[in-house]
């Protein structure tokens, strides 16, 4: 069986992160890349003038943003060349472009700095609500990241437990316990694009069973977040448990759920959840 690709590569994902950053800010330079081997390569780069950061690798705890990686919190110097605390190994590439002040933000995933995103000027430079932006623009990145290595995580277990004859229960189990994870993560992300990226990615798993939907069932319409409780409830989450992990108050979850079952004509919850799998709305 041959499974979709979970999501962009490396550099696509850090080339839109920097340019949403660069659109976000003031900061006339910004870049940025992803980790591999204890070091990251600038792979993006936005308003650069000249060419002295292309294929700069900062290595763990060298540099700003090796600090940065290290510490897992942001670092900022206002005046790079003068800067105490770190060392020059970069300062060919830093000062080369002309940047005085640079903040370096590590994208932080788990207990795992999984990549840096910088931001450059070349005077000194306040950082000011630039803090906040990258901030956020970091945990969609990191958020991202985390959910791509898990849905990789799962459909790989999916494939190697996948037989001619389909998949095993164990694997089936990986499945929807993915695509509730991805479900309850989706509610709480803000960001609009980010959320129907993530939406394309629970489509991708839904997909993977569509060899049991029900042919010629009739056409059934849930809510996101009747949706949503579903996927919980096909868990054996509680309603007090669905609540927590949506963050709903347990009378609401309650009332989503009833709705739900009365849509698909189901008697009970677990009804609902093998109708909403017949149907194609859950893996």
């Amino acid at each position: 069986m041959d499974f979709p690709s979970a999501g962009e590569t490396d550099a696509q994902l850090v080339s839109r992160a920097v340019h949403q950053l660069a659109r976000r800010t003031h900061f006339p330079v910004v870049f940025g890349g992803i980790e591999h081997d204890h070091s990251v390569e600038v792979t993006s780069i936005v308003g650069a003038r000249t060419k002295h950061l292309e294929g700069l690798v900062v290595h763990e705890s060298r540099g700003l943003g090796g600090r940065a990686m290290v510490e897992k919190r942001p670092r900022l110097a206002v005046d790079y060349r003068s800067a105490r605390g770190i060392t020059h190994d970069y300062d060919q590439a830093v000062l080369g472009e002309g940047i005085s002040t640079l903040f370096a933000v590590p994208v932080v995933v788990g207990a795992r700095a999984r990549g840096i995103i910088y931001c450059g000027s070349w005077s000194k430079s306040p950082v000011g609500d630039v803090a906040g932006q990258a901030f956020g623009v970091a945990q969609e990145l990191a958020t991202e990241l985390r959910v791509r290595d898990e849905v990789e995580r799962r459909l790989s277990l999916v494939t190697k437990a996948t037989s001619d004859h389909g998949m095993d229960a164990s694997a089936r189990e990986g499945l929807r316990e993915t695509y509730a994870e991805l479900r309850s993560i989706r509610a709480s992300i803000e960001d609009r694009a980010l959320r129907e990226r993530l939406g394309a990615l629970e489509r991708r798993l839904a997909s993977l069973s569509t060899a049991e939907i029900e042919i010629g069932a009739p056409e059934v319409r849930l809510s996101p977040r009747e949706i949503d409780v579903l996927a919980c409830a096909a868990l054996g989450a509680t309603n007090a448990e669905i609540a927590g992990t949506l963050s709903l108050k347990e009378v609401t979850v309650k009332s989503y759920l009833q709705s739900a079952m009365a849509k698909l004509d189901a008697s009970t919850r677990h009804a609902a959840v093998a109708k909403a799998r017949r149907v194609g709305l859950l893996p």
